[in-house]
């Protein structure tokens, strides 16, 4: 039996909507060597959040700053700082129903000084169902 090479060409492109989601770097092997990890993590800045919260702002970090995502061509500065994750400060609390509330407030200071720029509204608010694996409803 042939298969008609339209059909072919159609299931290969319906196979390229399954990517795998972008991981993490790794650092290779001997930087890796060279990290030493203490018998128990230091109580001095030392941040405990429970399994449920963790959960909760990785989904909605995902969705705010998805890992990989790289700033536009010919992007200032500026612009550059706010596609990392890191320039954002993150607060969470739990809701109702199992909902984790999730907020991502830009924080200049998180930026190198030649990047930094007064920016409000640059965060955004997340209402996070953890049970589901789901995002509820954004605010920006």
């Amino acid at each position: 039996m042939k298969i008609p090479v339209v059909a072919v060409c159609l299931l290969l492109q319906g196979c390229a909507l399954f990517q795998r989601p972008a991981r993490p770097a790794h650092a290779p092997p001997e930087v890796a060597a060279r990290v030493q990890f203490p018998r128990d993590l230091p109580s001095e800045g030392l941040q405990e959040l429970s399994g449920p919260t963790a959960a909760a702002i990785a989904l909605a970090m995902e969705d705010f700053r998805p890992l990989g995502t790289k700033p536009h061509r010919n992007a200032t500065p500026f612009e550059q700082c706010l596609y990392r994750r890191e320039a954002f400060n993150v607060s969470a609390a739990p809701g109702a129903d199992g909902v984790v509330f999730v907020r991502f407030s830009f924080s200049p200071t998180n930026c190198a000084e030649h990047e930094r720029e007064i920016a409000l509204d640059m965060g955004a608010t997340y209402a996070v169902d953890v049970s589901g694996a789901r995002i509820l409803a954004i605010q920006k």
